[in-house]
């Protein structure tokens, strides 16, 4: 019998919703990235997970994905995939965010494009897309509600295993 694929995906705050802003110099950003690749490095050694799922948002997504291509070096094997809500997720992104945005999607091994307009729940649908996918889910979270705590309470609500970085406080704990 073949061994089912182990994925992890990711979600967080978006950078305006972390206290250093888009700064990602500022020594709690690079502690937060920090606390992420060590978390997905954890999962691919220990867990056997070798297929990762990105929203693609800015701030957490974007910082998730570069760790996974970064760990490539490493691990070979691993895949990172794109979850894209929409066709248009990028295109009122300032123009560094939106080049960063499109290397990375030309580096994925795969990209799902979930639906091609705008809608308002096109966001949601991609986190769900995501869980669904997924055994494991890596979150940024601080507690609040947001659409990372829905994802959250989403995940958990199906049975998948949470582990939760506090932006504030860099605590880890599985959910």
């Amino acid at each position: 019998m073949e061994e089912k694929i182990k994925t992890c995906c990711f979600t967080g705050h978006r950078p305006q919703n972390f206290r250093f802003k888009f700064d990602e110099t500022h020594s709690d950003c690079i502690r937060i990235k920090h606390i992420l690749k060590k978390c997905i490095n954890r999962l691919i050694t220990e867990y056997g997970v070798t297929h990762f799922i990105s929203g693609m948002a800015l701030g957490v997504d974007i910082w998730a994905a570069e760790i996974v291509l970064s760990l490539k070096e490493d691990f070979p094997y691993i895949t990172l995939e794109s979850a894209l809500p929409c066709e248009t997720q990028a295109v009122k992104w300032n123009q560094d965010s939106r080049e960063r945005y499109y290397y990375i999607l030309a580096k994925c091994d795969k990209e799902s494009l979930l639906q091609k307009q705008y809608t308002p729940t096109c966001m949601q649908d991609r986190n769900k897309y995501m869980v669904d996918n997924s055994n494991y889910v890596i979150a940024v979270w601080n507690g609040s509600g947001s659409g990372t705590g829905s994802t959250v309470k989403y995940a958990l609500s199906e049975g998948k295993t949470v582990i939760c970085i506090d932006p504030t406080t860099a605590k880890v704990k599985k959910l």
